[in-house]
Protein backbone atom coordinates (compact mmCIF):
# COMPACT_ATOMS: atom_id res chain seq x y z
CA UNK A 1 0.00 0.00 0.00
CA UNK A 2 1.27 3.57 -0.97
CA UNK A 3 1.33 6.40 1.22
CA UNK A 4 -1.59 8.10 -0.42
CA UNK A 5 -3.57 4.82 -0.04
CA UNK A 6 -2.50 4.45 3.75
CA UNK A 7 -3.79 8.05 4.41
CA UNK A 8 -7.00 7.80 2.45
CA UNK A 9 -7.68 4.65 4.91
CA UNK A 10 -5.89 6.47 7.75
CA UNK A 11 -8.46 6.79 11.10
CA UNK A 12 -10.01 10.23 10.94
CA UNK A 13 -9.38 12.70 13.54
CA UNK A 14 -11.71 13.13 16.61
CA UNK A 15 -14.48 16.01 16.45
CA UNK A 16 -13.04 18.72 18.51
CA UNK A 17 -14.49 19.29 22.15
CA UNK A 18 -17.63 21.59 22.61
CA UNK A 19 -17.32 21.24 27.13
CA UNK A 20 -13.88 20.84 28.65
CA UNK A 21 -13.34 20.64 31.98
CA UNK A 22 -10.23 22.02 33.63
CA UNK A 23 -9.96 20.80 37.42
CA UNK A 24 -13.61 20.96 38.00
CA UNK A 25 -14.43 21.65 41.91
CA UNK A 26 -17.31 22.10 44.02
CA UNK A 27 -17.41 21.48 47.53
CA UNK A 28 -20.51 22.46 50.13
CA UNK A 29 -19.71 24.02 53.39
CA UNK A 30 -20.81 21.92 56.38
CA UNK A 31 -21.38 23.75 59.85
CA UNK A 32 -21.33 22.63 63.43
CA UNK A 33 -21.41 24.11 67.18
CA UNK A 34 -23.77 26.16 68.90
CA UNK A 35 -22.37 29.19 66.44
CA UNK A 36 -22.79 27.47 63.33
CA UNK A 37 -19.35 28.11 62.26
CA UNK A 38 -18.06 26.33 58.90
CA UNK A 39 -16.48 23.08 60.43
CA UNK A 40 -15.07 21.15 56.63
CA UNK A 41 -16.84 20.95 53.56
CA UNK A 42 -18.23 18.30 51.26
CA UNK A 43 -15.56 17.19 48.23
CA UNK A 44 -18.65 16.29 46.24
CA UNK A 45 -15.99 16.83 43.16
CA UNK A 46 -12.95 17.47 43.28
CA UNK A 47 -10.40 18.55 40.73
CA UNK A 48 -11.91 15.90 37.60
CA UNK A 49 -10.67 17.40 34.06
CA UNK A 50 -12.26 15.91 31.15
CA UNK A 51 -13.82 16.87 27.66
CA UNK A 52 -16.92 15.87 25.40
CA UNK A 53 -16.62 15.94 21.72
CA UNK A 54 -18.92 17.48 19.40
CA UNK A 55 -21.94 15.59 18.50
CA UNK A 56 -20.58 12.77 20.81
CA UNK A 57 -22.55 11.17 24.08
CA UNK A 58 -20.31 10.34 26.74
CA UNK A 59 -21.17 8.39 29.50
CA UNK A 60 -20.94 9.32 33.40
CA UNK A 61 -21.07 6.18 35.61
CA UNK A 62 -20.28 5.26 39.05
CA UNK A 63 -21.94 4.35 42.68
CA UNK A 64 -24.52 6.57 44.14
CA UNK A 65 -23.16 9.65 45.79
CA UNK A 66 -19.76 9.68 43.75
CA UNK A 67 -20.62 13.19 42.34
CA UNK A 68 -21.87 12.48 39.45
CA UNK A 69 -25.06 14.34 39.17
CA UNK A 70 -23.35 17.22 40.61
CA UNK A 71 -20.91 17.23 37.34
CA UNK A 72 -23.33 17.44 35.47
CA UNK A 73 -25.14 20.95 37.27
CA UNK A 74 -22.07 22.35 37.30
CA UNK A 75 -21.55 22.33 33.82
CA UNK A 76 -25.26 23.96 33.06
CA UNK A 77 -23.74 26.39 36.23
CA UNK A 78 -26.67 25.07 38.21
CA UNK A 79 -24.29 25.06 40.70
CA UNK A 80 -21.46 27.82 41.29
CA UNK A 81 -18.07 25.70 40.93
CA UNK A 82 -15.87 26.17 44.23
CA UNK A 83 -12.35 25.79 41.62
CA UNK A 84 -11.87 24.93 38.00
CA UNK A 85 -12.65 25.93 34.17
CA UNK A 86 -15.67 25.02 32.47
CA UNK A 87 -15.07 25.75 28.85
CA UNK A 88 -18.09 25.96 26.26
CA UNK A 89 -16.53 26.21 23.17
CA UNK A 90 -13.34 28.26 24.52
CA UNK A 91 -15.39 30.21 26.65
CA UNK A 92 -15.20 30.07 30.44
CA UNK A 93 -18.65 29.76 31.89
CA UNK A 94 -17.30 28.95 35.14
CA UNK A 95 -16.78 32.76 35.61
CA UNK A 96 -19.44 33.85 33.68
CA UNK A 97 -22.05 36.02 35.27
CA UNK A 98 -25.18 38.40 34.61
CA UNK A 99 -26.63 38.61 30.79
CA UNK A 100 -23.47 37.14 29.64
CA UNK A 101 -24.33 33.66 31.10
CA UNK A 102 -28.07 33.90 30.49
CA UNK A 103 -26.97 34.30 26.90
CA UNK A 104 -25.57 30.80 26.78
CA UNK A 105 -28.49 29.87 28.94
CA UNK A 106 -30.33 28.28 25.38
CA UNK A 107 -27.65 26.24 24.55
CA UNK A 108 -27.22 24.33 27.52
CA UNK A 109 -30.22 22.14 29.11
CA UNK A 110 -31.03 19.25 31.37
CA UNK A 111 -33.52 16.64 31.52
CA UNK A 112 -34.09 15.76 34.97
CA UNK A 113 -34.42 12.01 36.41
CA UNK A 114 -37.71 12.03 37.97
CA UNK A 115 -40.42 13.62 35.28
CA UNK A 116 -43.08 13.86 38.08
CA UNK A 117 -41.05 16.03 40.11
CA UNK A 118 -39.63 18.04 37.40
CA UNK A 119 -42.91 19.27 36.08
CA UNK A 120 -45.27 21.96 37.69
CA UNK A 121 -48.80 19.90 38.47
CA UNK A 122 -50.46 23.21 38.58
CA UNK A 123 -49.17 24.13 34.52
CA UNK A 124 -50.45 22.13 31.12
CA UNK A 125 -48.46 20.58 29.10
CA UNK A 126 -48.03 23.69 26.73
CA UNK A 127 -47.08 26.14 29.59
CA UNK A 128 -44.71 23.86 30.19
CA UNK A 129 -42.46 23.32 26.99
CA UNK A 130 -43.59 26.80 26.22
CA UNK A 131 -42.08 28.05 29.46
CA UNK A 132 -38.08 28.74 27.87
CA UNK A 133 -39.52 30.53 25.02
CA UNK A 134 -41.61 32.71 27.32
CA UNK A 135 -38.23 33.88 29.05
CA UNK A 136 -36.17 33.40 26.57
CA UNK A 137 -38.14 35.80 24.47
CA UNK A 138 -38.52 33.16 21.86
CA UNK A 139 -41.94 32.95 19.71
CA UNK A 140 -44.70 34.75 21.02
CA UNK A 141 -48.54 34.04 21.04
CA UNK A 142 -49.24 31.52 18.04
CA UNK A 143 -46.03 30.99 16.61
CA UNK A 144 -45.02 30.11 20.03
CA UNK A 145 -48.03 27.60 20.64
CA UNK A 146 -47.01 26.23 16.88
CA UNK A 147 -43.49 25.43 18.59
CA UNK A 148 -44.82 23.44 21.17
CA UNK A 149 -46.91 21.38 19.02
CA UNK A 150 -43.79 20.63 16.96
CA UNK A 151 -41.93 19.93 20.16
CA UNK A 152 -44.52 17.98 21.24
CA UNK A 153 -44.81 15.66 17.86
CA UNK A 154 -40.94 15.43 17.96
CA UNK A 155 -40.49 13.58 20.87
CA UNK A 156 -43.67 10.90 19.61
CA UNK A 157 -46.68 12.86 21.67
CA UNK A 158 -50.07 14.06 20.19
CA UNK A 159 -49.89 17.71 19.83
CA UNK A 160 -53.09 17.70 20.90
CA UNK A 161 -52.58 17.55 24.29
CA UNK A 162 -51.44 20.61 24.95
CA UNK A 163 -53.69 21.70 26.98
CA UNK A 164 -53.66 18.40 29.48
CA UNK A 165 -51.58 18.02 32.91
CA UNK A 166 -48.85 16.24 33.38
CA UNK A 167 -50.69 13.80 35.94
CA UNK A 168 -52.96 12.70 33.12
CA UNK A 169 -49.62 11.09 31.47
CA UNK A 170 -47.61 7.65 32.39
CA UNK A 171 -44.09 8.29 33.39
CA UNK A 172 -42.87 7.35 29.79
CA UNK A 173 -44.65 10.11 28.45
CA UNK A 174 -44.07 12.75 31.01
CA UNK A 175 -40.01 11.83 30.28
CA UNK A 176 -40.95 12.88 26.95
CA UNK A 177 -42.83 16.24 27.96
CA UNK A 178 -39.33 16.59 29.88
CA UNK A 179 -37.27 16.25 26.76
CA UNK A 180 -39.47 18.44 24.75
CA UNK A 181 -38.87 21.18 27.32
CA UNK A 182 -35.32 20.72 27.19
CA UNK A 183 -35.22 20.82 22.88
CA UNK A 184 -37.18 24.22 23.22
CA UNK A 185 -34.43 26.61 23.22
CA UNK A 186 -32.27 24.49 20.13
CA UNK A 187 -29.39 23.57 22.71
CA UNK A 188 -26.33 22.45 21.07
CA UNK A 189 -25.27 20.03 24.71
CA UNK A 190 -27.84 18.49 26.96
CA UNK A 191 -27.11 16.71 30.69
CA UNK A 192 -29.21 13.40 30.81
CA UNK A 193 -29.33 13.20 34.73
CA UNK A 194 -30.08 9.56 34.49
CA UNK A 195 -33.27 10.30 32.51
CA UNK A 196 -34.22 6.36 32.61
CA UNK A 197 -33.90 5.73 36.22
CA UNK A 198 -37.69 6.52 37.31
CA UNK A 199 -39.25 4.54 34.56
CA UNK A 200 -40.22 0.68 33.61
CA UNK A 201 -37.81 -1.35 31.93
CA UNK A 202 -40.12 -1.92 29.21
CA UNK A 203 -40.13 1.49 28.72
CA UNK A 204 -36.01 2.51 29.17
CA UNK A 205 -35.36 1.58 25.90
CA UNK A 206 -38.10 3.91 24.30
CA UNK A 207 -36.91 6.41 26.23
CA UNK A 208 -32.90 5.65 24.77
CA UNK A 209 -33.71 5.30 21.17
CA UNK A 210 -35.87 8.52 20.94
CA UNK A 211 -32.74 10.45 22.25
CA UNK A 212 -30.74 8.72 20.18
CA UNK A 213 -32.81 9.66 16.85
CA UNK A 214 -32.85 13.52 18.21
CA UNK A 215 -29.01 13.49 18.18
CA UNK A 216 -29.16 12.25 14.99
CA UNK A 217 -31.75 14.57 13.92
CA UNK A 218 -30.34 17.62 15.90
CA UNK A 219 -26.57 17.01 15.76
CA UNK A 220 -26.92 17.23 19.97
CA UNK A 221 -24.37 16.64 22.21
CA UNK A 222 -24.56 14.34 25.95
CA UNK A 223 -23.78 13.98 28.91
CA UNK A 224 -25.55 10.76 29.94
CA UNK A 225 -25.47 10.17 33.72
CA UNK A 226 -26.80 6.75 34.76
CA UNK A 227 -25.57 3.91 36.91
CA UNK A 228 -26.82 1.36 34.54
CA UNK A 229 -23.67 0.34 32.72
CA UNK A 230 -25.61 -1.99 30.19
CA UNK A 231 -27.95 1.18 28.85
CA UNK A 232 -24.57 2.96 29.03
CA UNK A 233 -22.95 0.41 26.76
CA UNK A 234 -25.80 1.12 24.36
CA UNK A 235 -25.70 4.85 24.33
CA UNK A 236 -22.36 6.04 24.49
CA UNK A 237 -19.67 6.52 22.37
CA UNK A 238 -17.01 7.38 25.53
CA UNK A 239 -17.45 6.19 29.32
CA UNK A 240 -16.17 8.49 32.14
CA UNK A 241 -15.92 6.53 35.90
CA UNK A 242 -16.14 8.23 38.86
CA UNK A 243 -15.50 7.23 42.49
CA UNK A 244 -16.35 9.74 45.40
CA UNK A 245 -15.39 13.03 43.47
CA UNK A 246 -12.37 11.59 41.31
CA UNK A 247 -12.59 10.41 37.90
CA UNK A 248 -10.46 7.24 37.99
CA UNK A 249 -11.25 6.21 34.27
CA UNK A 250 -12.01 7.37 30.76
CA UNK A 251 -12.14 5.57 27.54
CA UNK A 252 -14.26 4.40 24.26
CA UNK A 253 -17.08 2.34 25.04
CA UNK A 254 -15.69 -0.81 23.38
CA UNK A 255 -11.99 -0.50 25.42
CA UNK A 256 -13.81 0.42 29.13
CA UNK A 257 -15.87 -3.16 28.62
CA UNK A 258 -13.21 -5.12 27.10
CA UNK A 259 -10.17 -4.28 28.75
CA UNK A 260 -10.61 -1.97 31.75
CA UNK A 261 -7.74 -0.61 33.59
CA UNK A 262 -8.74 0.54 37.16
CA UNK A 263 -9.83 -1.69 39.84
CA UNK A 264 -12.85 0.40 40.43
CA UNK A 265 -13.83 -0.23 36.78
CA UNK A 266 -13.21 -3.60 36.68
CA UNK A 267 -15.13 -4.30 39.77
CA UNK A 268 -18.51 -2.30 38.27
CA UNK A 269 -18.37 -4.10 35.33
CA UNK A 270 -18.15 -7.49 37.43
CA UNK A 271 -21.31 -6.99 38.40
CA UNK A 272 -23.03 -6.19 35.38
CA UNK A 273 -25.84 -9.17 34.49
CA UNK A 274 -24.68 -11.61 30.70
CA UNK A 275 -27.02 -12.54 28.75
CA UNK A 276 -25.44 -15.29 28.40
CA UNK A 277 -26.44 -18.52 30.89
CA UNK A 278 -22.43 -19.81 30.14
CA UNK A 279 -20.78 -16.83 30.30
CA UNK A 280 -23.10 -15.77 33.34
CA UNK A 281 -22.44 -18.69 35.67
CA UNK A 282 -18.87 -19.35 35.15
CA UNK A 283 -17.36 -15.64 35.32
CA UNK A 284 -16.04 -14.58 38.69
CA UNK A 285 -17.53 -11.64 40.31
CA UNK A 286 -15.06 -8.74 42.03
CA UNK A 287 -17.01 -8.15 46.02
CA UNK A 288 -15.69 -4.80 47.10
CA UNK A 289 -16.05 -5.00 51.04
CA UNK A 290 -16.05 -2.22 53.71
CA UNK A 291 -18.24 1.28 52.92
CA UNK A 292 -17.62 4.28 50.70
CA UNK A 293 -15.83 6.95 52.64
CA UNK A 294 -17.28 10.14 53.95
CA UNK A 295 -16.63 12.70 51.25
CA UNK A 296 -15.78 15.19 53.67
CA UNK A 297 -13.24 13.23 54.70
CA UNK A 298 -11.54 11.40 52.02
CA UNK A 299 -8.56 8.31 52.46
CA UNK A 300 -5.41 9.52 51.65
CA UNK A 301 -3.35 8.68 48.69
CA UNK A 302 -5.94 6.76 46.38
CA UNK A 303 -9.43 7.25 46.59
CA UNK A 304 -10.13 3.75 46.28
CA UNK A 305 -7.43 2.38 48.13
CA UNK A 306 -9.56 1.49 51.27
CA UNK A 307 -12.05 -0.84 49.56
CA UNK A 308 -9.32 -1.86 46.53
CA UNK A 309 -8.25 -5.60 46.05
CA UNK A 310 -5.05 -4.48 44.13
CA UNK A 311 -4.08 -1.58 46.98
CA UNK A 312 -0.33 -1.56 48.21
CA UNK A 313 1.63 0.74 50.22
CA UNK A 314 2.53 3.31 47.71
CA UNK A 315 -1.75 3.60 47.24
CA UNK A 316 -1.98 5.02 50.91
CA UNK A 317 0.19 7.55 50.91
CA UNK A 318 0.03 8.95 47.34
CA UNK A 319 -2.68 10.13 45.15
CA UNK A 320 -2.06 8.20 41.80
CA UNK A 321 -2.27 11.03 38.50
CA UNK A 322 -4.97 11.57 36.16
CA UNK A 323 -2.64 10.23 32.85
CA UNK A 324 -3.04 9.19 29.65
CA UNK A 325 -2.09 5.19 29.51
CA UNK A 326 -2.38 4.59 25.94
CA UNK A 327 -4.83 5.37 22.94
CA UNK A 328 -6.70 7.34 24.46
CA UNK A 329 -7.45 5.47 26.97
CA UNK A 330 -7.06 7.95 31.03
CA UNK A 331 -6.95 6.28 34.14
CA UNK A 332 -5.85 7.54 38.13
CA UNK A 333 -3.90 4.70 39.21
CA UNK A 334 -0.43 3.45 40.33
CA UNK A 335 -0.44 0.41 38.74
CA UNK A 336 -2.75 0.58 35.15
Amino acid sequence: MTGQQASAVATPPPPPALVTVENLKMHFPVYGGMLRRRIGAVRAVDGVSFDIRKGETLGLVGESGCGKSTTGRALLRLYRATGGRILFEGNDIASMEGESLRRMRPRMQMIFQDPQASLNPRMTVGAIIGEPLLEHAQHKGQARRDRVRELLDAVGLNPDYINRYPHEFSGGQRQRIGIARALALDPDFIVCDEPIAALDVSIQAQVVNLLEDLQKKLGLTYLFISHDLSMVKHIADRVAVMYLGKMVELTDVGTLFQAPRHPYTKALLSAVPMPDPKIETDRQRIILTGEIPDPANPPHGCRFCTRCPQAQELCFVEEPLWRDVGDNHKAACHFA
